[in-house]
């Protein structure tokens, strides 16, 4: 008798992570109504174009980021090898102030990318090494980090809105 876990387990505790962290709260580590989408939902895109200081990144960066890392983490799972070259700087230098059309986009964006992520881990017949365990939890952590900035962010810049009247 094995004392290992089957692969099969691990895919369901990435899917469930996953869903905890994009969609709604199962009750792994968030509060109710806390998750990223749930949270987004919630955000204006003026709001989304605020820096909480000089050296912080807008919400909309924050977002965006997000979904570039989803990209390249899914891509280096389907190819089985960590992609090179990514330019992780564009969009901290790029992304800042959005108009609700951009705003919007950025958000469908990002489910788009977390769509791909969830399909592909759904049919995903074969976890052949680290790699792509890495990628999965990399992709979990990753956007659970942003998520924690992005929630902070938003509580600073909502009171700095009830301070300004």
């Amino acid at each position: 008798m094995s004392n290992q876990i089957a692969i099969i387990d691990v895919a369901e505790g990435f899917r469930f992570a996953l869903t905890e962290t994009f969609e709604s709260v199962r009750g792994m580590y968030l509060d109710k109504g806390t998750s990223l989408f749930e949270t987004l939902a919630g955000i204006s895109a003026e709001q989304a174009s605020m820096p909480i200081s000089d050296n912080c990144a807008t919400i909309a960066a924050q977002v965006d980021h997000t979904r570039f890392y989803l990209d390249v983490m899914h891509e280096s799972l389907v190819k089985r090898e960590y992609v090179q070259g990514s330019d992780w700087a564009h969009i901290w230098n790029t992304v800042s102030t959005v108009d609700a059309l951009q705003w919007q986009a950025i958000v469908n964006n990002l489910r788009a990318s977390y769509d791909q992520v969830v399909a592909d881990l759904n049919t995903h017949a074969s976890w052949t090494d680290a790699l792509e365990l890495s990628c999965m939890l990399g992709m979990i952590v990753h956007s659970a980090y942003h998520l924690g900035e992005i929630r902070q962010a938003l509580c600073f810049i909502s009171y700095q809105q009830a301070q300004q009247g």
